[in-house]
């Protein structure tokens, strides 16, 4: 890069919403710069090691079925899809926001998440794949509505395709390259950055600059400081290079901060896993099926409602009572009905701890044998009975208890049990900046600044309470194509 060199759209960061938006940028004939501050060898951001899911508005399988063309006739008869309706979506993300989310920025993710699906599909060449995660229940393949599809690969398949796209289209990618400050004209418009990258600090000119370098997650003192105390200790799954000095250089030229600062996308993660994500492993380190056992913490009783809701929308409560117990730890315990129903990453990634006793499990976790077996006692003589349905709600709880479980209630009965050691992870962060519905970022008078804007993780007023597995990436396309767009449009 030389200090002349001047581009139409700079994009910062090299996750899936900054790659769209470059791609987007460049579709319309745009010159881009994208920086990342990973080397090239951890580029990919959180993406990277996300499941690869999207959550998108359709119809049924007559909308995503043309989204997977290699499906068989064979996998079709299978298959139980309903349909994930625009007013659906929005609903589950205003509910799970507890009515606090932008309702403007709402409307476009879910209008504009099928066509950014058929947009990455036909003109980025991503390819798509069934979504196999859900349990399998009497030879057919089910699936929760608005969890259909992962990018093929999942979140490292996502971003080597991305990537792939990029260089064969003349879209210039470089790493480890920091940016330590945004340039402004006489008029507070930004027209540029400051990078540091290779020992040099530079000034690079730019029509317009897109925001997409993720949260503040992987920063032990934002976190401690925005999350709680405490929270400087928790592993975090994704990048670590998503420490949140981007939002505060916005933050400094007067950009307006949006959503929930003291929340978190956290959720149950293996005990065993780094302090931060390792790429090479992606999301394996992620434990998710709480809901088909129990959890107890390190004195041998449950403490939290492991039905209350499908892990695409209660990982988080759950996480956080993880974090609520003594060390930050639980155990999640399954028997032989329910162990082989457990997502992909707990054998790709975990190292069981099985047992044919109860009594044996405790001594293998080192916990009181009669509390344990106390708490399975009880837990087993609430169980209701009825006909398991892990596709739905299903009511089937175990009642009487404090706390109950809502749903998905099976007795653990069938040795041998297994159990696996948890904490609390961290994903992402839910605070971000202020964007209007064509992705520029708001200044504190709720006006666009001139020439700057953001999309993925970077945008806050969507997340408050809770998060919706797969919006999040969705989030980064929708916005990364308009932000994209619309930022080489500026640069014009």
């Amino acid at each position: 890069m030389a200090e002349q060199d001047r581009f139409d759209v700079i994009v910062v960061g090299a996750g899936n919403a900054a790659m769209c938006a470059a791609l987007a940028a460049r579709e319309e004939g745009a010159r881009v710069l994208v920086l990342e501050k990973a080397p090239a060898e951890e580029k990919g951001g959180n993406s990277a090691f996300s499941g690869g899911l999207f959550r998108f508005a359709h119809q049924g399988p007559e909308d995503v079925l043309p989204l997977v063309p290699d499906t068989t006739p064979a996998e079709v008869a299978r298959m139980d899809m309903g349909s994930y309706s625009a007013e659906t979506y929005s609903d589950d993300l205003i509910r799970l926001s507890e009515g606090l989310a932008d309702p403007e920025l709402i409307r476009v993710l879910v209008d504009e998440s099928y066509d950014t699906m058929r947009w990455m599909q036909t003109r980025l060449g991503v390819q798509w794949e069934l979504n196999r995660q859900s349990p399998r229940q009497e030879d057919r393949d089910s699936f929760l509505p608005g969890n259909e599809l992962t990018a093929w690969g999942g979140g490292a398949g996502l971003m080597q395709q991305l990537f792939h796209v990029a260089e064969g289209n003349g879209v210039d990618v470089v790493c480890s390259a920091s940016v330590i400050g945004l340039l402004t004209d006489d008029r507070g418009g930004v027209c540029g950055v400051r990078v540091k990258t290779g020992g040099e600090i530079q000034s690079l000119d730019a029509g317009a600059v897109v925001l997409g370098s993720g949260g503040f997650e992987a920063s032990p003192e934002m976190r401690a400081r925005y999350l709680g105390p405490g929270w400087d200790r928790m592993k975090v799954r994704g990048s670590r290079y998503n420490t949140g000095e981007v939002l505060d250089r916005a933050r400094e030229i007067g950009a307006l901060t949006s959503g929930a600062w003291s929340r978190s996308d956290s959720g149950p993660g293996d005990m065993d896993s780094p302090e931060v994500g390792v790429m090479a492993m992606g999301n394996l380190y992620a434990r998710n099926s709480s809901r088909l056992g129990i959890m107890v913490n390190a004195d041998g009783r449950r403490f939290a409602d492991e039905g209350a809701d499908f892990h695409s929308t209660g990982g988080v409560e759950l996480g956080y009572a993880i974090w609520s117990q003594p060390d930050g730890a639980a155990y999640q315990i399954f028997d032989q009905q329910a162990a082989p129903m457990v997502e992909g990453p707990y054998g790709a990634g975990g190292r069981p701890v099985t047992a044919h006793t109860w009594e044996e499990l405790a001594g293998k976790l080192q916990l009181d044998p009669d509390a344990l077996e106390n708490t399975v006692a009880e837990y087993n003589g609430a169980v209701e009975d009825g006909v398991l349905n892990l596709n739905v709600k299903d009511g089937k709880g175990a009642t009487g208890l404090n706390p109950p479980k809502s749903n998905w209630a099976m007795r653990l009965d069938q040795p041998p049990f297994v159990a696996y050691r948890v904490t609390t992870t961290i994903l992402f962060s839910y605070g971000g900046l202020a964007v209007d519905p064509k992705a520029r970022v708001l200044d504190g008078a709720y006006e666009p600044i001139s020439g700057l804007f953001a999309t993925g993780e970077a945008i806050g007023g969507l997340y408050y309470r809770h998060f919706s597995t797969g919006s999040g990436l969705m989030l980064g396309s929708v916005f990364g194509r308009i932000a994209g767009a619309n930022a080489a449009k500026h640069a014009e």
